[in-house]
């Protein structure tokens, strides 16, 4: 009897090691830059108003006032976690021939998703993701004409959305250390709207991996005092940490 017992046992180690080691997490924290030029396209009720913008990354370095980006991502062979969040601030003064404005814009964009691979393995294949996305936009533009028989004036337009997320991203290992990463996805709710796609690459290192790619994004925004487009568009850069 203990002869048998120690050959199932010594049977039955190999697929306990097996599903410990598919159900093992991998964690990867990843700082990352976005070098986007923005364009915006606001129309407001009252004061009725209708103007649009458009800044090259270049542009936008002056008028920074405050930038955070990161994302935290988990998964297993079959199973996923992740979170990506984005701060950015702009602040901005110009003069113009009867007016002199200011303008401060502060948006924060939260995604949380759960994910499912369909086929391949950890790095590679088919992933399905749902979850929330969060938007907080806050555009305060001053108004100072030059005449003083006309009163300044402040125009705030801003609100927070929750919507839901949904996606898909394909990755393909192109040698043993490089891959390809293509993702898309959308978001309805709170928002009139929003949709997003990016093509990454990755070059693993002993650490974690490399990440560079190029990302764009579209949300269509609207409150009771009107409604604001926001796009950005540009080259990603990042570094993931894996643990």
């Amino acid at each position: 009897m203990a002869s048998v017992t120690i050959t199932l046992s010594a049977l039955c180690m190999p697929f306990a090691s097996s599903a410990a080691e598919a159900d093992d997490w991998e964690w990867m924290v990843e700082p990352y830059i976005w070098a986007a030029s923005i364009g915006t396209d606001m129309r407001t009720f009252t004061p009725p108003t209708d103007a649009e913008s458009d800044s090259s990354f270049s542009d936008i370095i002056d008028k920074l006032d405050g930038v955070f980006m990161g994302r935290v991502e988990g998964r297993n062979e079959r199973f996923g976690v992740f979170a990506d969040f984005i701060y950015l601030g702009l602040a901005d003064d110009s003069q113009r021939r009867f007016l002199d404005t200011s303008s401060d814009l502060d948006t924060r964009l939260l995604d949380v998703a759960f994910s499912m691979r369909f086929g391949g393995q950890r790095d590679s294949g088919l992933d399905l993701y749902g979850g929330a996305r969060y938007i907080d936009v806050d555009l305060t533009t001053g108004f100072v004409p030059h005449n003083p028989a006309f009163a300044p004036r402040t125009l705030d337009v801003g609100s927070s959305y929750l919507d839901f997320l949904f996606g898909a991203r394909y990755a393909w290992p192109l040698s043993e250390r490089w891959n390809l990463t293509l993702r898309a996805d959308g978001s309805v709710g709170e928002s009139d709207g929003t949709w997003g796609a990016s093509a990454m690459a990755g070059y693993r290192t002993g650490n974690g991996a490399w990440l560079v790619g190029y990302r764009h994004m579209q949300a269509d925004l609207g409150n009771r005092n009107g409604d604001i487009s926001l796009s950005l568009t540009g080259p990603v850069f990042g570094y993931g940490f894996r643990f």
